[in-house]
């Protein structure tokens, strides 16, 4: 068998090789795409770097299946390919990616099985490699240098292929930034310094400086974006504030496109800067998340062990395409397709995993929840409610695979556990209810610039992460914006018209009255009138179709990850 195993395994590792250094071809273009202002190639190359895991996967998956043959499912043979396989990539560098890229040929190609913990890398056992001080990763900077020529250096160091806008005028708001939050609190000493990665984080519109200083015994995290206007490159700000960093690295964002030769070392830096944010929440942050997907699995593997608390239904109205459950102790919730869906909706479960996959690739925005999905995704049957297990026959019954001691689920997706905005509207005080449905409408606004219309937009679709911030995570109804029609509601012009029990004009498919949005976006009494004064623009057919205008014309719009109003040029055109 030992003849099988070797040129088998060859082949799965010749296959990471292509895709690891094709994922880094795509990074490396996000820099000249910024430096160009092509904002059109920026987003198609995220995309394309999006689908090349499994592009890279299927065909390898079809190869392997034809030359096992009937040892598709032989214990033995696969014993071997892995022990090919680890001495293969033990020396690598990423050698933790290349763990995962072997679970997820497994999973494709040994069809059906939950989990396997002798053949698969379950519990990881790569030797992660640690930043070192003087790591060539970092650009270091000794505070006897001065802070004016410290800022100076910096913008030196960082080469975004392009002429500054006004390079004094980022020095100064710089320098002001750290006097102000730093330097007004804390005395520079012989220890003190400033670290940055080397590696420029891009993503949208923005290239970002990762870095910490060391001050007052510990050390200060700082992220700075740049922007490349029609005038040239500028600084948009300098965050200091622990959770806009930890926003910027949100579920709810797009990925990063950044250099990453040896992974592990970045997410370390990573981590010392954003310190709440879970590993596997960083590795997806740079776009490695099917790592992120197996770290998450194995957080999960821990925190059973570690637990006792059951799966039980989430709290929330019942959704009419989705069942969802949780586990009371993790900050996540679990979400099966229905085996049927009651009317109105008449979709399929291929279509609900359409849209699913839709958002995948989409530029979120900080608005849309990112998700992992699983295959005969297995746990403890005895964690399962009584309640949730009928409401899982009920409900998903075609998905499950009942064994003695494990509930085996083929297919679900996981989500991050939010509040829903309907049951937070609630019992809220009328001023955080007020902050509350101003971010709402914030979420609809900001997905519909980025081309997303969120279909069914009632609260209970929406949900408050940690931070209060409004996230759509329902997206059975999802479409592009350019694909509606918004329109004005005819006038009446006759009695008949006036007291017609049916519309007495044409609807399509498509089309979308937004002056009907008043009617049922806001219950809450006391919040209403504020909801509807205070986002006016979202009841215009006029504002919906300017949007779409935009959009059409190839308009990237850039969504901000912090606040408007902490950007050193607010009126600044990007």
């Amino acid at each position: 068998m030992s003849e099988i195993a070797l040129p088998l395994a060859k082949n799965i590792f010749e296959a990471y090789l292509s895709y690891i250094r094709r994922f880094n071809d795509f990074t490396r273009l996000a820099p000249l795409y910024f430096s160009q202002r092509n904002w059109q190639a920026t987003q198609q190359n995220h995309r394309q770097r999006l689908r090349l895991y499994k592009d890279t996967l299927l065909p390898l998956a079809k190869d392997l299946q034809e030359k096992l043959g009937t040892d598709t499912t032989n214990r033995t043979v696969w014993s071997l390919i892995r022990n090919k396989y680890q001495e293969m990539i033990s020396s690598r560098p990423d050698a933790e990616l290349a763990q995962t890229f072997f679970n997820s040929i497994f999973r494709k190609t040994f069809l059906n099985n939950p989990l396997d913990e002798e053949l698969m890398y379950v519990r990881g056992d790569s030797n992660l490699q640690h930043l070192q001080e003087k790591s060539d990763l970092l650009n270091s900077y000794p505070a006897s240098l001065g802070l004016d020529q410290i800022i100076r250096q910096i913008l030196q160091d960082y080469d975004f292929g392009g002429e500054f806008m006004d390079k004094e005028k980022d020095v100064a708001f710089l320098v002001e930034g750290v006097k102000k939050v730093i330097l007004s609190r804390y005395q520079v000493e012989v220890g003190t310094k400033t670290q940055l990665l080397k590696p420029v984080f891009y993503r949208n519109k923005a290239a970002y400086l990762i870095g910490r200083t060391y001050v007052g015994n510990k050390w200060m995290p700082f992220i700075i974006p740049f922007l490349h206007g029609p005038k040239g490159i500028f600084v948009d700000t300098l965050i200091f504030d622990p959770n806009l960093m930890s926003h910027l690295f949100s579920f709810t964002r797009s990925y990063f496109m950044v250099e990453a030769a040896i992974p592990s070392q970045i997410i370390e830096f990573l981590s010392s800067v954003i310190p709440h944010k879970k590993i596997h929440e960083l590795y997806n942050a740079i776009g490695f998340n099917k790592h992120g997907k197996t770290l998450f699995y194995r957080d999960l593997l821990e925190h059973l062990e570690k637990s006792t608390d059951e799966f039980v239904v989430a709290p929330g109205i019942k959704g009419m395409v989705m069942t969802v459950f949780t586990l009371p102790s993790l900050n996540i919730v679990f979400k099966l397709i229905k085996d049927h869906f009651e009317p109105p909706k008449n979709m399929t479960r291929q279509e609900v995993r359409e849209k699913y996959k839709l958002v995948s690739l989409h530029d979120r925005v900080g608005r849309m929840a990112d998700t992992h999905e699983f295959e005969y995704f297995k746990i403890p049957i005895s964690r399962v409610s009584t309640e949730l297990m009928k409401e899982l026959r009920n409900t998903t019954n075609s998905l499950l695979i009942v064994t003695e001691d494990s509930l085996i689920i083929k297919h679900l997706y996981t989500e991050r556990k939010m509040v829903p905005l309907n049951l937070f509207l609630e019992s809220c005080t009328e001023e955080e209810g007020k902050r509350a449905v101003e971010d709402y409408g914030r979420a609809i606004l900001q997905l519909a610039q980025a081309n997303i219309f969120p279909g069914d937009m009632m609260t209970k679709n929406f949900g408050l992460t940690r931070q209060r911030r409004v996230i759509f995570y329902d997206y059975d109804e999802i479409e592009f914006l350019e694909d509606m029609n918004f329109r004005a509601k005819p006038k009446p012009e006759n009695f008949e018209q006036i007291y017609a029990s049916e519309p007495w004009y044409e609807i399509k498919k498509n089309d979308v009255f937004p002056e009907d949005f008043r009617r049922w976006m806001i219950g809450r009494a006391d919040l209403k009138p504020h909801f509807l004064d205070y986002h006016s623009a979202l009841f215009d057919p006029e504002y919906w179709n300017s949007l779409q205008q935009r959009i059409r014309k190839g308009e990237l719009i850039h969504a901000f990850p912090y606040p408007e109003e902490i950007r050193f040029r607010p009126d600044e055109a990007v």
